[in-house]
């Protein structure tokens, strides 16, 4: 990976206020149960944790999924999603929020009215490709994401393509608009800064550029893995989210979490039949040198006596 490290406009001072050196910073995230691991919450949660967040998760709803592929989803009513955010913003300080797949419009309304309620705190949303789901529920979620969300939003993170096709469906251009033809689209219902990922380059490569709709603030080079990878996406946009809420301006907090996501990729696994999922939890693995002579976990004696008992169903 080669990168070019970010400007550094400061959104992570909107954060500082209420900051506690001494715990994790209180990461707000809006999103759906993912039971596959590869995505959603499960993601959200796993990362902020790795990067030294405390995550406090809303639930939205859930996937039905595996790590193949997306089969439906089921929303949770718009009042739950309320009830759960306010509740803890009314007990937590929350640092900085994130907004995944929330299900609905009218779940992006009730968010859209919290996050205007705490309008010192950065949202950075993520949007996903949402090709598995029905064409008109496609153009409801992403009309109202548009109206109601994006004018809250201070990092919108997506991919090129998924970016393309929702915020510049007119494009003619022989060639592919640019990140700062997407940040300036962006830029036009009140989003200051977007972090563009998979730009495709020649040889195999791809590109992540943060940009705002005036100049590129930093980018990334990264050499296509191959493979097939499912959650990349709320990883990243997850990780950015904490470590704007930790105290990094945006420039260092892009930088961390492309080189963040880079890792978790490279160590990335697959538990199940269909794609890779990213490690987030890389660094807790023992390192591959590590002989068993040196595992302090050896040293441990054993519990003798105990048996697991079967999980019959008694009645």
């Amino acid at each position: 990976m080669t990168s070019q490290t970010p400007s550094s406009p400061d959104i992570s001072g909107l954060a500082d206020d209420a900051a506690d050196e001494t715990s994790p910073a209180c990461v707000l995230v809006f999103n759906a149960s993912d039971p596959s691991g590869a995505g959603g919450l499960t993601a959200d949660i796993s990362t902020i944790a790795s990067v030294g967040g405390h995550p406090i998760a809303v639930v939205t709803g859930a996937y039905s999924r595996d790590t193949a592929e997306i089969f439906d989803h089921f929303s949770f009513d718009d009042e739950a999603v309320t009830e759960q955010a306010r509740t803890v913003l009314e007990d937590l300080p929350v640092q900085a929020i994130k907004v995944g797949f929330v299900g609905s419009p009218e779940n992006i309304s009730a968010i859209a009215e919290i996050t205007t309620d705490y309008d010192e705190v950065p949202v950075i949303a993520y949007m996903p490709n949402l090709s598995w789901w029905q064409d008109d529920l496609i153009d409801q979620y992403l009309d109202a994401f548009r109206e109601l969300l994006l004018p809250q939003t201070s990092v919108l993170v997506g991919n090129h393509s998924t970016l393309w096709r929702w915020l510049l469906p007119e494009w003619r251009s022989d060639r592919s608009p640019t990140a700062r033809d997407i940040a300036r689209a962006a830029s036009e219902m009140g989003v200051p800064y977007t972090l563009v990922t998979g730009i495709p380059l020649p040889e195999q490569f791809v590109e992540n550029v943060l940009a705002s709709p005036q100049t590129v603030l930093g980018s990334g080079k990264f050499e296509l893995f191959d493979a097939t990878f499912a959650g990349a996406g709320d990883t990243l946009s997850a990780a950015l989210t904490a470590l704007v809420a930790t105290g990094n301006d945006l420039g260092e907090a892009t930088s961390e979490a492309l080189s963040y996501l880079d890792r978790c990729l490279d160590a990335g696994f697959r538990p199940g039949m269909g794609h890779i999922l990213p490690d987030r939890m890389f660094w807790a693995q023992p390192d591959d040198d590590t002989g068993e002579d040196n595992d302090p976990l050896d040293e441990t004696p054993a519990i003798e006596g105990f048996v697991m008992p079967s999980h019959d169903t008694k009645h």
